[in-house]
């Protein structure tokens, strides 16, 4: 079965899954209608800084973990039921994919994804096949659990975006500088597109699954694209970015784009075809609306330090966001960057309560 085929079946649970969770404030956000208060949901709140998390993956390796679907669903509920956020986000790495096609790779503690063998030449492309659903056929299994777990709390979906993994497969890792990125991005530009153009293929054929599953919306994450100016992203990575966009626009779920340290450019991660734009903390939420224009929801943007400062402090800091949030199409409010590890996840569950509280209507 290719990744374009769609099964009735899995479109039925998609569509029954989009049914129940139509109505919820996140997803209504997402589409920019009023809400009853602003939807609350934390990249990176299924995991790290939960101790039930470490407990149920005490001795189970990162990768292992997501292709688990009893871990995955159990790890995905698990800031649900301890937060009350208003979405969850479905439990894995956007390594997975990667790996799912044969990829020699692993996800090392304290320093991230790590690759065995490079891709740095044209030969190295032949390693990248297509994803197959069958690939992931855990992802599919865990999906469904879980939005029978739900109910009306939706399931977002993601993917990591062609620049970020083409950047984790050239570099070998994690990378400051992205030399080795940036040398074949500038060095070899055909090569350079059809990789990312083979990455783009992948990341929709995963977040597809995912969507004909039952999630309710997808985010991409371009964790590193911020190392890009604004010319360089619309002229060498924007294209594939949009390519995933546009292969997963008929199944008519909210896509969200984020990344770090994109301040300039907010305006072209919504016009790669974002309906939602993910904002880091280092652009204010109104700056950042100017910045995206009209038509698009945006997400964010406490910095996740300020959690480690008292109450008074982080309530202070969160009024700031939601004054700069006031009169957007649609807010979510979502950290500027991921969960840090050592938070206290008591300081995340009175952020929510103080969000919900604070904005009711």
């Amino acid at each position: 079965m290719s990744a374009n085929e769609r099964p009735s079946g899995q479109q039925q649970t998609g569509r029954t899954a989009a049914s129940a969770t139509a109505d919820s404030a996140f997803l209504r956000a997402c589409r920019r209608e009023p809400v009853s208060h602003t939807p609350v949901w934390f990249m990176r709140q299924a995991g790290r800084s939960l101790p039930e998390y470490h407990k149920v993956r005490e001795g189970i390796a990162m990768l292992d973990s997501c292709t688990r679907p009893d871990l995955i669903t159990e790890i995905t509920l698990q800031p649900v039921r301890r937060h009350h956020v208003d979405a969850a986000v479905y439990f894995s790495d956007i390594v997975v994919p990667l790996k799912a096609i044969g990829l020699d790779l692993d996800i090392k503690p304290g320093v991230g994804p790590v690759i065995a063998d490079p891709i740095r030449t044209r030969a190295d492309l032949d390693r990248l096949r297509p994803l197959d659903p069958d690939d992931v056929k855990y992802v599919t299994e865990a999906v469904g659990m879980l939005t029978g777990e739900l109910g009306a709390t939706p399931l977002i979906g993601f993917a990591g975006a062609p620049f970020t993994l083409a950047s984790y497969l050239i570099e070998g890792g994690p990378s400051r500088n992205h030399e080795r990125t940036k040398a074949l991005m500038y060095g070899d530009p055909e090569l350079w597109a059809e990789l990312l153009d083979r990455l783009a293929d992948i990341a929709a054929a995963f977040l597809k699954v995912q969507i004909e599953a039952g999630a309710s919306a997808v985010q991409l994450f371009d964790s590193w694209v911020g190392a890009l100016s604004p010319a360089d992203y619309r002229a060498r990575v924007m294209p594939a970015s949009t390519k995933v966009f546009d292969a997963v626009a008929g199944y008519g779920v909210p896509r969200i784009h984020y990344g770090v340290g994109t301040g300039e450019l907010l305006g072209l991660l919504g016009e790669a075809g974002a309906d939602v734009v993910g904002v880091d903390w280092r652009v204010p939420l109104d700056e950042a609306a100017r910045r995206v224009g009209p038509g698009k929801a945006l997400q964010g943007n406490l910095d996740p330090a300020v959690l480690f400062a008292p109450r008074q402090a982080v309530e202070a800091k969160t009024d700031e966001v939601l004054d700069a949030a006031r009169g957007l199409e649609g807010h979510i409010f979502n950290l500027g960057h991921g969960v840090l590890p050592s938070t206290d996840p008591d300081a995340l569950t009175r952020l929510v309560e103080y969000v919900h509280t604070r904005t009711a209507r």
